[in-house]
């Protein structure tokens, strides 16, 4: 039975009786035309109903039966909403139309709007509306029956919803960090199963449902699935194959690198040899060196599985030769041809060698290690460069090892030499330079060895060695015959450009000694007059040594003492020789004598006025003056006083100058003077000694003016004193008394002046005797002048007697 059209007519019935009650009531008829609507709305939204496209002046009836009844229930009349609508929803009226908010799932039915115009027979259509109430799908709840299966198990994976109307569809995504998200299954089944699950299938997993209203996703689960470890790979930087695996170079950083795939990740762990070495996946040796050649092994481990697989490689290390390689020509075929000679040996691999010859482009491996390429040494151009070209593994590119055949210019250079204390003889031959370089024997290889560049032969030495030929032989391959060179062994000759020298007194005196020959070479020898060695570093003697030639130079020649022989010796391994060298020293001619003709004090008797003359003929380059002190006191015989110690105060004094002043002087302390001519070094006789007189009137203004002071001084004084006792007679009688007594009858006054005895004095001595002659026969001024009046000393004079006493009368008026 069809309830759609059970539900029809009954509404027909209802209309019906609607109807009749109104055109009963109103007189009007009903015009029975009718719609029918579908309309869905959606749980706890709102939906409007409308009933169709009337006015104000219609009134409207809205009735709603619930589906799967007949019963027809009045919700809302114009301008009032009934009570019983309150079970659908909210519900209000817009205009005509029907508007349910907060739709209730009871809402679902169908709704009757029935329209007439109010006090005519005219009516609306009827409107009949059946509305769906549809509710939203929740969100899914997402279930994996094992979260974390071993690969090639079985998984299950359910997704369900509380509530939603159908049809649901459902979407499964997963999603990962290489692949990003996609859909996996999508349809009405809310179970994916996965059958066998694969390490594929890890990741995380939504599923998303739908209907007409809605859609939902769930949360994300994890799919982990366990796998591993599957063998794992090693890789290597740098990268570099070898024959047997892998190859790197000394001293680089190499890295290892273990990768096995595996759920969860897996432990690693290297071996060298067998021998446990690190612990990750990566294992960087900083600086590798040769010693670590061999096989490394990596191991995976996964804990949770319990599985392990590893994998080995051999891993090479390559190294350069020691140093650097070497290029360098030598001699061959008895000096007849040039082996050029290349090498680099050690290292591994074994370095690649190659000659590159001039004007040919191809290159030839010759050898490892070391390679050798002849050729003949007279077809040889001077200066020709061969090139050597190396290649290793270590190395980037290859590098060039360039030597050149070359001869040197020139010759051998001879010579020979004695070591210290003439032990033993060395004799030297070289030629340096060229490549190769130059072969040197001596007497053709009859003494010695055969040697490069040079070649040294030593013996002991022996004096019949004198006058011995040695010749020195150079070889080459570049050479068209030998070349030599020759050394003579000879004992030393020595000369002089003069074997006598005259000097003056005073000079610097030269010697000249001249070694002309010798072999080995030799050093002169200096000996003195008295056949002493004489050292270079004394003060006296002076020696210069150049090329074969030594001067000796005798400073400040002095007569009777630097003259004589003086000796130069020179010896060597095979000889020795001297020369006597003569040096004379001739004395100056004697000055002229000098006598004084003033010697006077100043005022003070601190300086002296010294003025001379010379007596005779003679050359003269100076003057000086010289001083002895005497105490005036004491008595000095005059051969004391000659026999004393004289001071030069004055040296150097120009030979036209006639004076001189001498300052410094202790005017408590009586000198004597005297002056010598000097000739160079020459001395002339010393002349007269003399004390110097004081200067005229020196003493009497100064006697005199202390006199007058010293009177008015006590003129004053004695005015002041006898007033004083002539007011106080009464106080002091005696002091009265005591001045004013009667003076005696007579003074007496008895004055001597010591200068006229010290006068008197300076005349005893008579001049000195005729009999002491100086040089050229005349008299020494010490002996043949008297000393003038001052030159005695003040302690030759008597000493004057003690003064009486002198009585003084001074009478003095006093006014009191």
């Amino acid at each position: 039975m069809d309830h759609g059209l059970t539900r029809d007519c009954k509404l027909q019935k209802l209309l019906a009786i609607l109807c009749t009650l109104h055109t009963l009531t109103f007189g009007v008829n009903f015009n029975l035309e009718t719609k029918v609507q579908s309309i869905n709305g959606v749980l706890d939204r709102s939906v409007q109903l409308k009933c169709g496209d009337i006015d104000a002046s219609y009134v409207f009836i809205w009735t709603f039966i619930i589906i799967g009844t007949d019963q027809a229930i009045p919700i809302a009349r114009k301008d009032n909403v009934y009570e019983e609508a309150s079970a659908l929803g909210i519900v209000t009226l817009a205009g005509s139309s029907l508007v349910i908010t907060k739709l209730e799932l009871r809402a679902e039915g169908r709704y009757t709007c029935m329209a007439f115009r109010e006090g005519t027979y005219i009516t609306a259509p009827t409107i009949y509306i059946d509305l769906t109430v549809l509710v939203p799908v929740t969100k899914p709840n997402l279930q994996i029956d094992e979260q974390t299966p071993e690969e090639g198990s079985r998984v299950h994976l359910s997704c369900t919803v509380r509530v939603g109307t159908g049809p649901l569809n459902y979407i499964w995504q997963r999603h990962t960090i290489l692949d990003g998200s996609f859909n996996i299954h999508e349809g009405n089944e809310s179970v994916l199963v996965l059958d066998p699950a694969t390490r594929f299938h890890t990741g995380w997993y939504t599923c998303t449902v739908s209907n007409m209203v809605n859609e939902e996703t769930s949360g994300r689960l994890y799919l982990d699935v366990i796998y591993g470890p599957d063998d794992p790979e090693i890789s290597i930087k740098p990268y570099a194959i070898s024959e047997t695996g892998f190859a790197a170079n000394e001293l680089e950083e190499v890295t290892l690198n273990c990768s096995a795939s595996s759920n969860p990740p897996c432990h690693y762990i290297w071996f060298y040899n067998n021998s446990q070495m690190f612990t990750g996946q990566m294992y960087v040796i900083p600086k590798i060196s040769r010693s670590q050649t061999g096989m490394y092994t990596c191991l995976a481990q996964n804990a949770h599985l319990n599985t392990r697989t590893q994998a080995t490689i051999i891993l090479t290390v390559y190294y350069l030769p020691e140093g650097s390689p070497t290029c360098t020509p030598r001699p061959h075929n008895n000096y007849m041809d040039v082996a050029l000679w290349c090498s680099w040996a050690g290292g591994f691999p074994l370095a690649q060698l190659f000659w590159v010859q001039p004007n040919e482009d191809n290159k030839v491996i010759v050898s490892k290690s070391n390679a050798t390429l002849v050729k003949n040494g007279a077809q040889l151009q001077n200066g020709s460069t061969f090139t050597c070209t190396i290649s290793h593994p270590s190395l980037k590119r290859e590098i060039n090892c360039s030597t050149t055949v070359v001869m040197p210019p020139g010759g051998p250079n001879c010579s020979a030499v004695a070591t210290k204390m003439n032990e033993f003889i060395m004799l030297t031959c070289d030629w340096a330079g060229g490549q190769p370089y130059i072969t040197l024997e001596w007497n053709n290889n009859q003494i010695g060895d055969i040697k490069e560049s040079s070649n040294i032969y030593v013996f002991k030495p022996d004096r019949t060695y004198n006058g011995r030929l040695f010749t020195c032989t150079a070889l080459h391959p570049m050479m068209v015959k030998p070349t030599v060179c020759l050394v003579r062994l000879e004992a030393p000759v020595l000369d002089s450009p003069n074997l006598e020298t005259s000097v003056l007194e005073g000079e610097d005196a030269q010697l000249i000694c001249i070694l002309k020959l010798a072999t080995p070479s030799s050093e002169i020898t200096w000996y003195d007059n008295t056949n002493k060695e004489i050292i270079t570093d004394s003060q006296k003697y002076g020696i210069y040594r150049d090329n074969g030639q030594s001067n000796l130079t005798v400073r400040g020649i002095e007569w009777g003492t630097d003259n004589g022989f003086y000796r130069c010796m020179a010896s060597n391994a095979v000889g020795n020789t001297s020369l006597l060298l003569r040096l004379s020293v001739k004395k100056y001619p004697t000055p002229p004598n000098v006598t004084i003709s003033k010697l006077l004090y100043s005022r003070q008797r601190t300086e002296v006025d010294l003025e001379w003359m010379t007596k005779g003929a003679g050359d003269l380059t100076g003057f000086m003056v010289q001083r002895q002190a005497s105490i005036r006191s004491v008595k000095i015989p005059r051969r004391s006083v000659q026999a004393a110690s004289w001071d030069t105060v004055a040296n150097d004094i120009e030979p036209e100058i006639r004076g001189h002043k001498l300052g410094g002087l202790d005017p408590s302390i009586v000198y004597a003077f005297r002056i010598l001519a000097v000739n160079h070094k020459t001395t002339g006789f010393p002349s007269e000694v003399k004390t110097p007189a004081d200067p005229p009137n020196n003493i009497y203004p100064a006697a005199i003016g202390a006199g007058f002071a010293g009177m008015l001084v006590a003129g004053v004084a004695s005015l002041l004193a006898f007033q004083y006792i002539v007011r106080n007679r009464e106080n002091n009688p005696r002091l009265h008394d005591l001045f004013f007594r009667p003076a005696p009858g007579e003074a007496r006054e008895n004055i001597r002046n010591p200068e006229d005895a010290e006068t008197a004095a300076d005349g005893e001595e008579g001049p000195a005797s005729s009999g002491d002659q100086g040089p050229e026969g005349e008299a020494p001024p010490e002996e043949s002048a008297a000393p003038s009046n001052s030159e005695v000393p003040l302690s030759q004079l008597s000493p004057a007697p003690e003064d009486d006493p002198v009585n003084v009368t001074i009478t003095v008026t006093a006014t009191p």
